[in-house]
């Protein structure tokens, strides 16, 4: 079976967490509360993307675990409704510590905000859809998800280096 969108997204996205995670513990050790923000950003992350991954993985199996799929589509939901949040005032690049935000997510506020709070909603619609145990229907809501969560990341953070 091929690669699908929803599953480069995925793939992406749990990329794109780990890198940004890793070093978080001696960065923390850096300095005032913008260096801690930004590692707890990164923690944050890194539980979401493992709760992304593990739900795509799930959706991936011929008999997926509806309970397994349950559970990261609510922990997907809490997560993602917090992630407006995790970028308060100085936990930019000036915190000190390296950062994949752009400085779009503090000068257009807003517009990042809006963002977020889409990415936000279509985790909610995860979470309900995931409630009724119909794999085709979750399996689209995850992929609208993504998309959701994708459009955030193209404008407000740095692209990964390949």
């Amino acid at each position: 079976m091929g690669w699908t969108s929803g599953r480069r997204v995925a793939v992406a996205a749990a990329l794109f967490i780990g890198a940004a995670v890793a070093g978080g513990g001696a960065l923390a050790q850096a300095g005032g509360a913008g260096a801690k923000a930004v590692v707890a950003r990164q923690n944050n992350f890194k539980q979401l993307g493992q709760a992304n991954k593990a739900l795509s993985d799930e959706l991936k199996k011929g008999s997926p675990d509806k309970g397994v799929i349950t559970a990261n589509a609510q922990k997907v939901a809490s997560l993602s409704a917090q992630v407006p949040t995790w970028f308060p005032k100085g936990s930019g690049p000036e915190a000190g510590v390296k950062t994949n935000a752009k400085p779009e997510v503090w000068s257009d506020a807003a517009g990042f905000s809006a963002a977020a709070n889409r990415a936000g909603a279509e985790a909610a619609k995860l979470r309900q859809v995931s409630l009724g145990g119909d794999f085709d229907a979750i399996r689209a809501q995850a992929r609208a998800t993504g998309a959701a969560c994708k459009g955030c990341h193209d404008k407000y953070r740095v692209p990964e280096k390949r």
